[in-house]
């Protein structure tokens, strides 16, 4: 895969990984600095943008309240989807 200029010099601020994006598998970001690191995201410029306070509150709700039930959906995506064991398959070949 060929990366260009802009993807090759933020090599500091995020790591080039493969995501789900609806049905298909597109290359996205994880931050490694800022308030997001760790974080998945489209653009190594949201690496350190402000977290929205508002959206974090409600998923901390929405997860006290269909923890179990978002963790056990989203282990059974990742074991049939097809696109989930593809990009499971490119990260993996990343290391």
């Amino acid at each position: 895969m060929i990366l260009n200029e802009s993807y090759s010099n933020v090599v500091t601020e995020a790591k080039v990984v493969y995501a789900r994006r609806g049905r298909s598998v597109t290359t996205k970001f994880r931050c490694t600095v800022g308030p997001r690191k760790g974080r998945v995201v489209a653009s190594p410029a949201q690496c350190s943008r402000p977290i929205d306070l508002k959206k974090r509150f409600v998923l901390r709700k929405t997860r006290a309240a269909k923890g179990s039930r978002m963790m056990k959906k989203a282990q059974r995506t990742k074991r049939v989807n097809p696109q989930s064991r593809i990009v499971r398959q490119l990260n993996k070949a990343r290391r």
